[in-house]
């Protein structure tokens, strides 16, 4: 099987096909043809190399929707059969030795694959291998995959935030940013039962931020009159704010969950975070539980993308289009017409 793929080899460069032929299947190890294939703002920081990890040529990609081509010795053929609507997202295999597997915290797992640091074998390709079949989740029928696509990355990451630090139905939540993850935690916290108002210093979201769930709107530069107003705040968005703002309007208790990475260090006055006993927390992507639970819920409840598809001919208009902050609100690299 060759493997037709989209490498970039300088940083910012356009991208051109590379092929290769992939070992032999390891025994826990699963082929998916690629059909459609997410942009996050990851797969630009290796492309662009804003992290300084790119091994050039990158084949970027963590959000990859397909179906099953191959599997290997050990998979469960019930389980995850050839044939199946799938996903690969960030990370695709762990030890399931360590403590953090033992705990169902696969994500944290030192030997963890982390598919957009691979080097060539990200999901901007015509097929993507998964390392351990139990990282690969099946894709319910409600999903269409341009819209199941973001969910392996952006979706289970603000889904692993409201689950890892205990949002209850009853909180009140707001939400920082109406963009890619912004968006979708929207909708996941609305039918999750919470009151949520939406922050954002672009007026002209209000709307968008309504139709995604919002109960409220709420601008940024009034955040510092909204005091003791919520129980958790999600920052999405990958900027400095005015950190001591935002723990003013946390609750006694209240958590400020960073799901965005900020440009610098966090500067926050003790006495913004002792007195109430308030908390600075983190989340990242999920572990194949919380993810598989995810996409459960996002079918139940109509949860979905907003997504714009270009085909993969015009993935470097793609990555433009996410460079220069064009998206409403997710991009999606279709490789196959497959639904």
């Amino acid at each position: 099987m060759t493997v037709r793929a989209h490498a970039v080899d300088a940083p910012a460069g356009p991208s051109r096909v590379h092929t290769y032929e992939p070992p032999p299947l390891g025994p826990l190890e699963v082929d998916v043809a690629v059909t459609h294939s997410g942009i996050c703002q990851t797969d630009l920081g290796m492309v662009d190399d804003h992290y300084g990890l790119a091994r050039f040529p990158v084949v970027a990609g963590h959000e990859a929707v397909g179906t099953v081509a191959a599997v290997g010795s050990a998979v469960d053929p019930e389980r995850l059969p050839v044939g199946a609507r799938v996903g690969v997202g960030a990370i695709a295999g762990s030890c399931f030795r360590c403590e953090w597997c033992a705990a169902e915290a696969q994500h944290l797992c030192p030997e963890r694959d982390d598919v957009v640091l691979r080097g060539t074998g990200g999901t901007f390709a015509s097929s993507v291998r998964a390392s351990d079949w139990r990282h690969v989740p099946v894709i319910p029928d409600a999903l269409a995959s341009a819209e199941a696509a973001p969910l392996l990355c952006a979706g289970t990451t603000v889904f692993n935030a409201i689950v890892q630090h205990g949002v209850r139905p009853t909180d009140r939540v707001a939400v920082v940013g109406v963009g890619g993850l912004g968006h979708l935690a929207l909708q996941l916290l609305a039918a999750w039962g919470c009151h949520v108002t939406a922050v954002s210093t672009s007026a002209d979201k209000a709307d968008d931020a309504r139709r995604f769930g919002a109960h409220d709107f709420l601008a940024s530069r009034d955040v510092p009159r909204a005091r003791e107003r919520f129980d958790f705040v999600l920052d999405t968005v990958g900027a400095d704010l005015p950190w001591d703002d935002y723990f003013g309007a946390l609750r006694p208790r209240g958590k400020l969950c960073v799901v965005g990475v900020p440009a610098g260090p966090f500067s926050i006055g003790p006495m913004s975070v002792l007195p109430a006993e308030k908390s600075l927390v983190s989340a990242v992507v999920g572990p194949p539980g919380v993810t598989g639970r995810l996409l459960d819920f996002a079918a139940l409840h109509d949860v979905r993308a907003q997504v714009e598809v270009f085909p993969a001919d015009r993935l470097d208009q793609a990555l433009d289009h996410v460079r220069n902050g064009r998206a409403r609100y997710r991009t999606v690299v279709e490789f196959s017409p497959q639904r």
